[in-house]
């Protein structure tokens, strides 16, 4: 809500001055009026402009959810929805999403639409959250559009946590692997070879490498640090390009094991958020043009997009992506079954379930997979580098020379 500067004066004729909040100018002067305040002049203050843009940055998804989960329950109990809006800036304690809720709030003020409000923020409520709003205005139905959001929004970060929590064990414990590893090479390994130089005889082939490495290491450090840096930085930029991005997401797709998981996780975000939009009532093409964009994948943004080519042709959505690949026969198979019943959205919403399902197992069987598989690489990579620098010990009549 805009914050106004005034000079006034009061039924004594001493002239005040202060700051009041009101929609616009009009409701400042007669707020003030009702203060028995004579208005002398009326501005509106910069302050919380100022404040909107210095405070930037990305706001948590968690704040979102919480957001909208908050705006769906306040909005279906009947409040209005300025000042709803208005609550729930003053609840969040998020310092970036806080002023972006009050340019909103202000926005909406001032006439404009909801959704409009909304777009001016793309990096906070992407095309899929506005395309929906904006199909809940239009059909009177924001409440459960803003429900159906909401639920779609913790089902999506649900299934990321779950992927998440399942890779970071196995990050964690490479992590360590290589900590120890390069403490080994780096800060160990030189004081055994410093013993065994003393020796005088041949060391073992394995020692003799891994003092090598240890000594390449120590030499060129800081270029293998800048060395590998560059490196990830090269693929960073590649993977921003159109070419790098099809590379990787075509590679992703053909991994083993993961391959798979990754697809599934693609698939169950196509199919839930094509529910959604198609049961707020956006319009078709606009769905496949949305959801294309929102699946994180070129390869399946290019065969969703190209299914849209051909349902603006005249074919039915499952015939359409039938011609895909990417899609697989059973979800094919349920989409035609939906098309002939009218419950696209229905099918849609089970086959998210069914993959989401399907994603759990394959994250429980994975997790019990990978615990005793890094255990054994973890083992393998220390106990080598152990042996090798025991190894010597053990053939002390061959090595010594007296």
């Amino acid at each position: 809500m805009p914050i106004f500067s005034y000079q006034a004066r009061d039924a004594s004729g001493k002239l005040v001055s202060g700051q009041v909040d009101a929609a616009d100018d009009k409701a400042a002067s007669l707020s003030l009026m009702d203060s028995n305040l004579m208005v002398v002049s009326l501005r509106t203050s910069s302050a919380r402009k100022t404040q909107g843009k210095r405070q930037q940055g990305n706001v948590k998804t968690q704040d979102l959810v919480v957001f909208t989960r908050q705006l769906a329950t306040m909005m279906d109990a009947g409040l209005p929805l300025v000042q709803t809006l208005t609550a729930l800036e003053e609840q969040t304690t998020s310092k970036t999403f806080r002023p972006v809720l009050q340019q909103v709030t202000e926005r909406v003020e001032r006439g404009g639409s909801f959704s409009e409000a909304l777009a001016e923020h793309p990096k906070v409520f992407d095309r899929l959250y506005v395309s929906m709003v904006q199909a809940g205005e239009t059909g009177g139905l924001l409440a459960e559009i803003l429900d159906r959001v909401a639920s779609y929004q913790e089902s999506t970060a649900r299934l990321k946590k779950k992927v998440k929590s399942a890779m970071s064990y196995p990050t964690i414990v490479c992590c360590i692997a290589l900590c120890i590893s390069l403490f080994l090479v780096m800060k160990v390994i030189p004081v055994f070879a410093d013993i065994y130089k003393d020796f005088g005889g041949k060391l073992p082939v394995p020692t003799q490498i891994l003092i090598h490495i240890s000594d390449v290491l120590r030499r060129y450090f800081v270029f293998a640090v800048v060395g590998a840096g560059s490196g990830i930085y090269g693929l960073v930029r590649l993977k921003r390009t159109d070419q790098g991005a099809w590379f990787w997401d075509r590679l992703k797709l053909r991994l083993p094991v993961f391959g798979k998981l990754i697809h599934k996780v693609a698939l169950t975000r196509f199919s839930r958020t094509f529910a959604a939009l198609i049961r707020s009532g956006v319009p078709i093409l606009e769905t496949l043009r949305i959801v294309g964009q929102s699946s994180g994948n070129k390869l399946i943004e290019a065969s969703v997009l190209g299914t849209g080519e051909k349902i603006e042709k005249g074919d039915g959505i499952a015939a359409a992506m039938g011609q895909y690949p990417v899609f697989p026969p059973m979800l094919v198979r349920m989409v035609a079954a939906g098309e002939q019943t009218g419950k696209v959205d229905v099918m849609l919403e089970k086959i998210s379930d069914f993959y989401d399902e399907e994603i759990e197992a394959t994250l429980s069987g994975l997790t019990a997979l990978i615990e005793p598989l890094l255990i054994v690489f973890l083992g393998v990579v220390v106990g080598s580098i152990v042996v090798c620098m025991f190894l010597p010990i053990f053939k002390l009549n061959e090595i010594v020379q007296f």
